[in-house]
């Protein structure tokens, strides 16, 4: 049986559209558009047209990255009024601080690089890609548990403008965001989506959509102005393509930090024999957590949470550069944000590798669209100096890393959503799959683990015996009680002798299908 293709993306109907135009007779590009189209739908807290994102895209021999990122404004006054505040997320097991409103707003990339994807790489017109988006958003869709607890967390977000909380309002429960079983229709997006695929991105970026933005920092407090979102450009790159054991490695290059720091990870690994232990070993999670240290310590000597990452990629894989961050490693040797992913795979070879953040979204809608805009200048992550440090005019780096494994008997398409854990659930992924061998699904649900700032976080599912043993180690840890998005959402699909194969992270309600 010849297979169309397969796609694992963050939601059943985040696929289902993919599928739909696959089916069509569309490629992989144009469904995975379509797929993102919908995920502003079924997954809008974590997917929007406000935001930005990066697309690994293989056709034949030949791969390119397009990273349509969001950019800092130009200008370097701040607005007066400064519209930008702090919001605390419950998250049930602990608590963290967002910056919103109107200052936070970058300029969005989302709509000018779905658009050169579609004009590029496409088949099919983005009036036919962005149809089962469309009929999706008038006819609405059921919220699952993880997408009300997504709702529950970011609700102070959410509530700040009464527009933004109206579009997102419980029918059955009108003093609160949509619940568990609640269908969410999006009727204004519905529209906003069919005039956009009919007059194209110029509309969003030099058009009416413009100076609706432009009008909303205006009044508010924001920084982007028209000059801002006439200059957006979609940015093509080269991938960064590096070797890990007998896997070829292509994922996200500078000035996006995610990626480099995936490739230096492995290149610390490279250098012990990790599948002499099993998987979930004490000697086998000692080694990771202490990876995940020395590459938290060299992103902050290279500075790569700043433009500097494009300049320290080369010298960070350097061998000399290793072999000094080794050294901490080898006297413990082995014998001891609103972010999604969508992955496709089609049968004329094109692999598509889309990741895409709108950090938690600024709390504002462009007004009549639907849109809810990006809060990245309000991002921790993405502004270690302080905020309303940025230099203008400048692509943000960024954790997100959508990449590629090409083994010698398979083709793994692979991405995450997730802040700064997106980037050690690929690095966990990828080695599950190649050291230990595991099957697509097994080593994406296996469970996790994530050292930063001296806080080792652990997934439910690790031995007692291991457990034990390494918080010896590490006393400052958090076990978590289950499987949780805060270790990421990786969804990820492969083609082998036998055919397609996909699988969704539960983590963040993923789905697959094999068409």
């Amino acid at each position: 049986m010849i297979h169309t293709g397969v796609i694992a993306a963050g939601h059943p109907q985040t696929v289902e559209a993919a599928a739909i135009i696959l089916e069509a007779g569309g490629n992989a590009f144009d469904a995975v558009v379509a797929a993102h189209l919908a995920a502003c739908v079924s997954e809008p807290v974590l997917a929007s047209l406000g935001g930005g994102g990066y697309l690994l895209a293989r056709r034949g021999e030949n791969t390119t990255l397009y990273d349509f990122f969001v950019q800092t404004p130009k200008r370097a006054n701040p607005p007066d009024p400064l519209d930008f505040f702090p919001i605390t997320a419950d998250f049930g097991t602990t608590h963290q601080e967002f910056h919103i409103g109107a200052a936070s707003i970058a300029v969005p990339g989302v709509v000018k690089g779905l658009f050169t994807i579609q004009r590029e790489l496409g088949k099919l017109p983005m009036t036919v890609v962005a149809e089962p988006a469309i009929s999706l958003a008038r006819q609405g869709v059921v919220i699952n548990a993880f997408h009300a607890y997504i709702f529950e967390v970011v609700a102070p977000i959410y509530q700040v403008c009464p527009k933004t909380f109206a579009a997102f309002q419980s029918p059955r429960h009108p003093s609160k965001l949509v619940q568990e079983g609640d269908v969410l229709a999006l009727p204004q997006l519905a529209d906003f989506m069919e005039q956009l695929a009919k007059e194209g991105d110029n509309w969003f970026y030099q058009g009416e959509i413009a100076d609706r933005i432009v009008n909303l920092c205006q009044q508010k407090g924001g920084w982007p102005a028209r000059q801002d979102l006439a200059a957006y450009e979609v940015v093509k790159r080269q991938p960064l393509e590096f070797c890990y054991r007998h896997a070829r490695i292509l994922t996200n290059p500078p000035p996006s930090s995610g990626g480099i720091l995936i490739a230096f990870a492995l290149k610390l690994l490279e250098h012990f024999d990790v599948n002499r232990s099993q998987f979930g070993e004490y000697r086998y999670l000692d080694l990771l957590t202490r990876v995940q240290d020395v590459t938290q310590r060299a992103r902050r000597d290279y500075d790569l949470d700043e433009t500097h990452a494009e300049a320290a990629g080369p010298p960070l894989l350097n061998p000399n550069t290793i072999a000094q961050y080794l050294a901490p490693l080898s006297s413990h040797p082995l014998c001891r944000r609103g972010t999604t992913h969508i992955s496709i795979m089609d049968k004329e070879g094109n692999i598509a590798s889309l990741t895409t953040s709108n950090g938690e979204g600024c709390g504002y809608m462009i007004p009549g669209t639907g849109v809810i805009l990006n809060n990245m200048l309000g991002e921790e992550d993405l502004n270690p100096h302080g905020f309303h440090q940025w230099q203008p005019n400048c692509r943000m780096t960024s954790m997100m890393a959508p990449t590629l494994a090409l083994l010698p008997n398979s083709t793994i398409a692979l991405g995450s959503g997730g802040s700064n854990r997106l980037r050690t659930a690929i690095l966990q992924t990828l080695i599950n799959l190649i050291d230990f061998e595991m099957p697509l699904d097994h080593a994406i649900q296996a469970p996790r683990l994530h050292f930063e700032n001296g806080l080792l976080n652990l997934e439910n599912g690790f031995s007692e015996a291991s457990l034990q043993e390494l918080t010896q180690h590490f006393p400052n840890y958090k076990i978590w009680p289950g499987k949780n998005l805060f270790f990421g959402g990786v969804h990820a699909v492969q083609t082998q002798t036998d055919g397609f194969h996909g699988f969704g992270d539960p983590r963040r309600g993923g789905a697959a299908k094999v068409l």
